[in-house]
């Protein structure tokens, strides 16, 4: 029999909070009003976090998992756990605990009442830095005000999905997947539940920087057409610049005996700015012409090296539909 709920969870190096994590959700697990899958998501992880996944799964039948071939990142986890997910309700969450398990029964609770898609608002983040804070608290907000879909400030992947959600967002066949935006763009009846962010339970932060700025590129280019829109205005704005210089420049040569025009200064100006333009305008357009190259490349969006848990024939059926793709 197919459970009612099931929990994904994608891992990535997570052998210090594993533990704890199982120990939290599986007191929320005995809460629940029908059968609950904990499927844990392997994304390549080079610690013990695989060999502990399977002793969970060895010492308690809810526990799924499957394991990543290689480190795919975090989105391309979830939606391999997305894929495989056999509930009628599904919650993503974290395996740090920044995400309290605790809060699933009532996000259960806002789903009775209708709600397809319950998301998890951030209110306040536990011992981050400032800039952290503020790169964050930036960027929700740019975003939302140049996304072409309304994408909820403060708001990770933290969330609850109905069953038709899921299906909607597994045949969704982009490989450049940003689910948080993904789940705003599908509709449905939606709705917030806030709650503080708790620091980590252990171990290294795995969104670094790096990580953190090109998910925000990714979610950008994904759902805005702006930075394209920002190439042609900037292309304007030389050619203002550029006409009104050769007016200047035109001005000084017949008007004034003492030319402001010191040796080749200006024309270096005028030439860096032209190229860097250019340079920013080629960068707008490779960001979307590499999404498009990898979607015309029809690759599969991962490759499994191991699956336990899931009957042989559910097993085969998600297999031949991630090779359909």
């Amino acid at each position: 029999m197919l459970p009612k709920y099931s929990f994904l969870v994608p891992i990535y190096n997570e052998e210090e909070t594993i533990y704890e994590m199982y120990r939290r959700i599986s007191l929320v697990m005995n809460q629940m009003d029908g059968s609950v899958e904990l499927c844990l998501i392997n994304d390549g992880s080079r610690d013990r976090s695989l060999k502990m996944m399977r002793e969970l799964h060895q010492k308690d039948p809810r526990v799924v998992y499957l394991s990543l071939a290689r480190n795919f990142g975090h989105q391309i986890a979830v939606t391999a756990g997305l894929n495989f997910a056999r509930g009628q309700i599904v919650v993503i969450l974290d395996a740090d605990l920044q995400d309290p398990p605790e809060l699933i029964p009532e996000m259960v609770e806002l789903w009775q009442q209708g709600y397809q898609i319950v998301y998890a608002q951030r209110t306040k983040r536990l011992q981050e830095g400032l800039f952290k804070r503020f790169t964050a608290y930036a960027f929700y907000r740019l975003l939302k005000n140049l996304a072409d879909v309304d994408i909820p400030t403060d708001t990770g992947d933290f969330c609850l999905l109905d069953r038709k959600v899921v299906d909607v967002l597994n045949a969704m066949p982009e490989r450049n997947r940003y689910i948080r935006g993904l789940r705003s763009w599908v509709g449905f009846n939606q709705t917030a539940i806030r709650f503080e962010r708790d620091p980590r339970f252990a171990g290294d932060v795995k969104y670094t920087f790096r990580k953190s700025f090109a998910l925000a590129i990714n979610g950008l280019v994904s759902f805005s057409k702006v930075p394209l829109r920002l190439s042609t205005y900037l292309g304007l704005l030389a050619a203002l610049v550029s006409l009104f210089m050769c007016l200047l420049v035109l001005y000084w040569r017949l008007f004034t005996p003492h030319s402001p025009l010191t040796g080749i200064t200006i024309v270096l100006m005028i030439v860096f700015f032209l190229g860097a333009v250019q340079l920013v305008s080629i960068g707008i357009l490779g960001e979307y012409i590499g999404r498009i190259y990898e979607e015309v490349k029809q690759r599969p969006l991962y490759t499994l090296s191991e699956v336990a848990g899931f009957d042989e024939q559910y097993q085969e059926t998600q297999k031949q539909a991630r090779v359909a793709e």
